[in-house]
């Protein structure tokens, strides 16, 4: 044993010494130190302080009503704000719209007695909360969660509930039910009835139609009259003169995109992605297209799981940004620089990045290729440029079956509206020449038309196989619109799908007429975009590139692959389950590479139910699903169903649901005995539905029961256990 020094020794005792001192500091210093009273830390003590007390917010700005919105895409938002807007217009109310994922709920009691708390929640995927709602709808419907009062109690509380859904999902705004049932269960007290918007039917006029009740019983209620308020802008719109132009937006979509600066690219920071591939899926001569596009992510940062989605930032087709310019009076004076400030920062945002130009706020920014919405046009008719547009755009406000027939079947934009309202020709191109000029105040435009939002598309591709590339599976939207006494039948084009169209023709040197001039629909000229973007940033010699951003979903294969799977998706439904089935060839080449194809032997079967018209017109993918069965060797199997080509002994057409209910006897043994997995991706308004009752009726009849009871308790237990998910939509 070593033998420690006479300094080992010394340095041992200075370090007892020294521990010794921290240890009784308190007790050594006291006397130097004044004496101090702990205070306990109270649930109602949060302060003006603290940026997550609402509360405290509420009482600093005088604002009697607080908006809480739970938004995925941005259209709950947009309604919260309008909610608070009518405030103010109606009794000068102010309001606090809040993003619930920014604020604590622990002190929702304390709401002031004169004061109403308003929930505007839209349902997401499979009856759930928006992400930013996930933590408010937990603690207002867990018992075990304590207000400041100590208990589950917000007795008194006014509120008021308006939902955002869509009929033809099973959880039709589920979770406005949600939020209405738990307020209501601890003792809180709603003004009106609970609002429901239907964004299968028109959330527009689900709105209107719930609105002026609500509104009513409000008055009552909180004890305040209308007329109180004024109608006062919410933006001033100013044209700056000078400006370094370096420093304009110019369709960029965030300041990163602006100074070409490196950062994380999400939903606030897009990806400008190459596209490498882009080409027609449909045989050419039909009359729909449906295109394949891959884009080129390597050294972006950006990374994706099969069953993502990927979001598309478009623009809006060059001929409703020159028409609504030419309308609003704005065409020689387009490129001005214009800065937009807000009023109320609080209830309204400016929407986009300024300093900008006024067609950049038309063509990258709003969305002004919708439908116009019947609300908006009575505000605008007081701008008319003469008593007849503006008695025309009244009575479209006002009489909600002539707004149908005219706006709602022509499907008119808002520069079409006013074209028509003024009697111009709609046929022709659009230009200072053929177009009256209205003397709309350019905020008003920026108050009334919501932002220009992405379009999502399931990514049909696996990261397994293509570790830097998204794949995107687009069928083109077009369809005629409903003739009327005004405008004849004309073709209608959606904005994401064309958009991605236009850059197919762009990649290809094609070009694309601006208009269809034809007084038939007979011949359709796609929409063109100006898809090189802001100061050519979209365009790098022959390659063109597009904005995107991943948004994460839940729509995943099991990590096991001895569990059975089942996917139905017919038409572009098919384009998640391209993703899966790669990913399962990925995972079976590492397989046999380590135990050859034996190493397959025990996985569960893959089950593909694809449907389309024509084997030799629109079947996706055709010439692929052999080879990724071979590279599975036996495990994959596809079953196809062509609308127009094999029918039932009585003539009727087969769909993906009729080969299910041929299948069952191995369908339910895959899900009863084997564990399995069903997928189902497409239209949510018929197809998923079917396919649904289909499953009861298999499951009911596999337990010796009916499709009613049985079967339907089978499936809403494989929804619970995330064994039965969709991706649907209307």
């Amino acid at each position: 044993m070593a033998v420690a020094s006479s300094s080992d020794v010394l340095i041992l005792a200075l370090g007892v010494v020294l521990a010794a001192v921290y240890l009784f500091r308190d007790q050594l210093f006291a006397a130097s130190k004044p004496k101090t009273v702990p205070v306990a830390a109270s649930k109602a003590s949060n302060g003006s302080g603290n940026p997550r007390d609402f509360v405290a917010k509420m009482k600093e700005g005088k604002k009697r009503i607080v908006i809480f919105y739970g938004s995925q895409t941005g259209t709950a938002e947009e309604y919260a704000i309008r909610l608070a807007k009518e405030a103010k217009q109606k009794f000068g109310l102010a309001s606090l719209v809040c993003d619930p994922e920014e604020y604590d709920f622990e002190n929702l009691d304390q709401v002031p007695e004169d004061c109403c708390v308003f929930f505007v929640m839209a349902t997401y995927g499979e009856g759930e909360p928006t992400d930013n709602a996930v933590t408010l709808c937990q603690n207002l419907s867990d018992d075990s969660f304590e207000f400041s009062n100590g208990e589950h109690k917000l007795n008194g509380l006014k509120y008021v509930v308006f939902g955002l859904g869509n009929r033809t999902y099973e959880h039709y705004n589920l979770i406005a039910r949600n939020v209405d049932a738990d307020l209501q269960k601890m003792g809180a007290v709603r003004i009106g009835e609970r609002g429901e918007g239907d964004d299968d039917r028109s959330m527009e006029e689900d709105y209107l139609e719930w609105k002026d009740g609500m509104w009513e019983e409000f008055a009552r209620v909180m004890g305040v009259e209308e007329g109180q308020g004024a109608d006062s802008p919410d933006f001033v719109v100013t044209e700056v003169s000078e400006h370094p132009p370096e420093k304009v937006y110019l369709g960029e979509l965030s300041a990163r995109a602006l100074t070409r600066s490196k950062g994380i690219h999400d939903a606030k920071n897009p990806y400008p992605a190459p596209i490498t591939v882009a080409r027609e899926l449909f045989a050419p001569g039909g009359d729909r297209n449906c295109i394949h596009v891959e884009l080129n992510t390597e050294n972006s940062g950006i990374t994706y799981q099969h069953g993502d989605h990927v979001g598309v930032w478009p623009s809006n087709p060059e001929v409703e940004v020159e028409r609504l310019l030419c309308a609003l009076g704005l065409y020689e004076k387009k490129d001005t620089v214009i800065n937009i400030e807000s009023l109320d920062p609080a209830l309204a945002k400016v929407p986009f990045p300024v300093p900008t130009t006024y067609v950049t706020v038309l063509r990258h920014y709003i969305d002004i290729n919708a439908v116009a919405g019947r609300q908006i046009l009575g505000v605008l008719s007081k701008f008319a440029p003469t008593p007849e547009a503006e008695a025309f755009l009244k009575n479209l406000s006002a009489n909600k079956e002539e707004y149908n027939n005219i706006v709602t079947h022509g499907c008119l934009k808002l520069g079409e509206v006013l074209q028509v309202a003024a009697g111009n020709d709609l046929k022709a191109a659009p230009g200072p020449e053929n177009t009256t000029a209205w003397a709309i105040p350019f905020d008003i435009i920026v108050s009334s038309i919501p932002r220009l939002q992405p379009r999502y598309y399931s990514i049909s591709s696996s990261p397994k196989l293509y570790p830097h590339s998204i794949h995107v599976t687009c069928v083109v939207l077009k369809y005629e619109s409903i003739e009327n006494n005004l405008v004849k039948t004309r073709w209608v084009y959606g904005t994401g799908s064309n958009f991605l169209l236009n850059l197919k023709f762009a990649a290809e040197g094609q070009q694309s007429a601006l208009v269809d001039s034809d007084e038939t629909p007979d011949k359709v000229f796609f929409p063109k975009y100006a898809v090189e973007g802001p100061r050519g940033a979209y365009k790098n010699e022959t390659t063109y590139k597009v904005p995107i951003h991943v948004r994460r979903s839940t729509f995943r294969l099991p990590t096991n692959p001895k569990s059975p799977v089942i996917m139905i998706g017919p038409g572009t439904g098919v384009a998640p389950f391209r993703g899966f089935v790669q990913e399962r060839v990925a995972m079976a080449r590492r397989t046999i590479e380590k135990n050859g194809p034996e190493g397959l032997a025990d996985w569960g079967s893959i089950r593909l139910y694809y449907g389309c018209r024509s084997s030799k017109q629109d079947f996706l993918y055709s010439e692929e699903w052999p080879e990724y069965a071979k590279e599975l060797h036996g495990k994959f199997t596809m079953r196809c169903a062509f609308s127009r080509e094999t029918f039932k002994p009585d003539g009727s057409k087969i769909y993906v649901q009729d080969l299910l209910w041929e299948d069952r006897e191995a369908v339910a043994d895959a899900i009863l005995n084997g564990r399995g997995y069903i997928y189902v991706c497409g239209d949510a308004r018929n197809m998923a539905k079917s396919v649904e009752e289909t499953f009861c009726r298999i499951l009911g009849e596999a337990k010796g029961g009916s499709a009613e009871v049985e079967g339907a308790a089978e499936v809403k237990l494989l929804k619970e256990r995330s064994r039965f998910l969709s991706d649907v939509w209307s």
